[in-house]
């Protein structure tokens, strides 16, 4: 399938939380082939999530293979433990040419389901915990940016009412 378009700041799309999936099946299948697709398409990305695709789902892909060809998918993703937080640079599919640092937890113990509806644990650690973090907050309707400190929102604020 093509790649999708990405949606961008400020949409309203990104800041609505995305419904659990009850159903698995071909159209889910198409949703996730999509993203996949998507995330390939970029050159920078490593994960990207269903509401930045315009579908307000609870389904986000990671591919952090050095080849990008070994896709995790996450499903309905229930973040169960966090720990060792860390200052990291993040930038955003769905917010261009805005780079900032947050703080992550750099372990995490996840529970979510696959494309088929079954359920699994994962412990993830480094760039797979943050990231899987940037993902969810998509999920539930949040951005990097608004992690980012009080001053650097201000001026991203001006930035963004400019443009």
């Amino acid at each position: 399938m093509p790649a999708r378009p990405i949606v961008v700041h400020p949409d309203c799309r990104l800041r609505t939380p995305s419904a659990a999936v009850n159903e698995f099946g071909v159209e889910l299948n198409n949703l996730v082939q999509d993203l996949v697709d998507t995330l390939n398409a970029t050159a920078t990305g490593i994960g990207i999530s269903a509401p930045q695709i315009g579908a307000l789902q609870q389904v986000l892909v990671m591919d952090l293979s050095p080849e990008r060809d070994t896709p995790e998918i996450y499903i309905n993703p229930q973040i169960l433990s966090r720990s060792t937080p860390a200052l990291v640079e993040e930038s955003c599919l769905s917010v261009p040419g805005v780079v900032g640092n947050v703080i992550r937890d750099t372990e995490l113990c996840v529970e979510a389901q696959d494309a088929t509806g079954k359920r699994f644990k994962r412990d993830l650690s480094g760039m797979h915990a943050v990231c899987l973090q940037h993902e969810v907050d998509h999920l539930q309707g949040r951005l990097f940016i608004d992690r980012l400190s009080f001053f650097r929102r201000m001026l991203l604020r001006l930035k963004f009412r400019r443009a």
